[in-house]
């Protein structure tokens, strides 16, 4: 075999785009869009006898729709999605069928899974075969929950035994395990090969799987004995054996292991891709960094979303589905902010009294607010990234109470003193200040307990919680300071 025969000149790839291009791409896939929108209805207007005009103004918009696919075919299918993502739901569609059939599949798996239904429900059936059929089974375990289930069972006819049984393997671990991200083309060897062979045996792919950094070692029954480091190979003498270079420090996921936590080990150990093994110690598959980002991008948006009791969304969906994700938390924010005045007006005869108190008290309501926000930022971050046990739970309470204290202490004293020039009383600033530190006190502990009380019981410790952190501090908040000003002042 020639030096020819073994490398391939690669196929020409679609340029990648920086975020400001990406931008600059969308805006130009809107413009064309509009100009053909506008020709659709110019030509809709045209008088039936006007044919030569709407002949003319048809020609126009296949124009604009070359133009179109010409623009988007030349893009990489990572900025094909973002420009789907963008567009609503009509103009998103008529983008989507100008996608080369080339790109479909690939298209399909970097979308989001609110955009991904809609494009799949846009293809007939030998559309989703033809874009499928050449997926890898960890890729089609990825789309296998939105396709047709005809579609699957067609696709795993063309599979053999082997890429059948990861495809089933694949599909019957949990979303948010270790087996569901993890692929399964991986370089393998046997230790009492040499370098040399090694190497032989590399130049005979066309290429290596994404992310190789490290060729796995194995024995007959496939357990894992080593390592092998890329560095390591091309530095070695070529008639060394593998087992004399290989290394046996290295670190194993298993395939039920939270993809959370594979997400802190690579994040930990700065790593590019890591073995995943079975109760046997056998090699099953990899996970590399590319998965791991996917993970740490959606559980950082889950976060983000989950926090204002919010699901992910198609930001153009029906009015109908918006109002169903978003309802729910709002309406019980509405009635936690009802408690909260209900608190307020049974102090109103204290509040007609002193005027001043009701233009004070949303200082106190929103810097407790903001105070326990904080803690709670802390403290989910932490939980996510497995940092708290029961053996630091205390300790870190009676850390994130006394930071309080001591930021209290200074943001109040600054407080008191605006309370003091606009009353001109200083009864009204120490109750000002007293009742500061309190609400800001009450903010920590519920931003403590909260994310803790639900992750204790197995939900997700972001969602709603500044919408119960807000119904604490508010309602408390106010209780606290016109409580206090009722003692005192009156």
């Amino acid at each position: 075999m020639t030096e020819a025969d073994i490398v391939q000149k690669p196929a020409a790839a679609p340029r990648r785009l920086d975020p400001e291009d990406a931008q600059h791409a969308l805006g130009e896939v809107q413009e064309l869009l509009r100009r053909q929108e506008l020709v659709a209805s110019l030509v809709h207007r045209q008088e039936e006898g006007d044919t030569r005009q709407n002949l003319v103004e048809q020609l126009v918009q296949r124009q604009h729709e070359a133009e179109l696919k010409a623009l988007v075919d030349g893009l990489h299918p990572s900025d094909i999605a973002f420009i789907l993502e963008s567009l609503p739901k009509d103009e998103r569609q008529a983008v989507w069928k100008l996608v080369s059939a080339e790109h479909d599949a690939d298209v399909l798996l970097e979308v989001e899974d609110w955009v991904r239904e809609s494009l799949i429900e846009a293809m007939d059936r030998q559309d989703l075969v033809a874009a499928t059929e050449n997926l890898d089974a960890d890729e089609l375990a990825d789309l296998a929950p939105d396709l047709p289930a005809d579609v699957v069972a067609e696709v795993q006819k063309g599979l053999t035994d082997e890429e059948r049984a990861q495809l089933l393997e694949a599909m019957g671990y949990p979303e948010d395990s270790v087996g569901a991200i993890m692929d399964f083309e991986m370089v393998r060897v046997r230790e009492d090969v040499t370098l040399e062979v090694v190497l032989r045996y590399l130049r005979r792919l066309h290429e290596l799987p994404d992310h190789t950094d490290q060729i796995f070692v194995v024995d007959r029954q496939d357990k894992l004995q080593g390592i092998l480091p890329l560095s390591t190979l091309l530095v070695s003498e070529p008639d060394i054996a593998v087992r004399d270079v290989m290394s046996t420090d290295y670190l194993t996921l298993a395939a039920l292991d939270s993809d959370a936590d594979a997400a802190g080990a690579f994040e930990r150990y700065d790593l590019v891709s890591a073995p995943v093994v079975d109760d046997q110690g056998r090699l099953i598959g990899r996970v590399t960094i590319a998965d791991v980002v996917d993970v740490m991008r959606e559980d950082s948006q889950e976060q983000a979303l989950s926090r204002a009791g919010l699901q992910e969304e198609d930001i153009f969906a029906p009015v109908a589905m918006a109002l169903r994700n978003r309802a729910p938390w709002l309406l019980f924010n509405l009635c936690t902010a009802a408690t909260a005045s209900f608190v307020a007006s049974r102090f109103e005869g204290t509040v007609s009294h002193i005027v001043i108190l009701a233009f004070l008290m949303s200082i106190v309501a929103g810097i407790g607010g903001n105070s326990g926000n904080q803690t709670m930022t802390m403290i989910i971050r932490a939980l996510a990234v497995g940092r708290i046990t029961g053996r630091n739970l205390w300790q870190l309470v009676k850390r994130e109470l006394l930071v309080t204290l001591l930021v209290g202490l200074c943001g109040s004293l600054v407080a008191a003193l605006f309370a003091w020039g606009i009353s001109g009383s200083v009864p009204i600033a120490l109750v000002m200040m007293a009742a500061m530190i309190c609400n800001m006190l009450v903010g920590a502990s519920v931003g403590v307990l909260v994310p803790m009380l639900r992750d204790r019981f197995g939900k997700d410790p972001a969602i709603g919680s500044s919408v119960l952190l807000t119904f604490a501090t508010d309602s408390l908040g106010f209780f606290i300071f016109l409580g206090l000003a009722t003692l005192f002042l009156l």
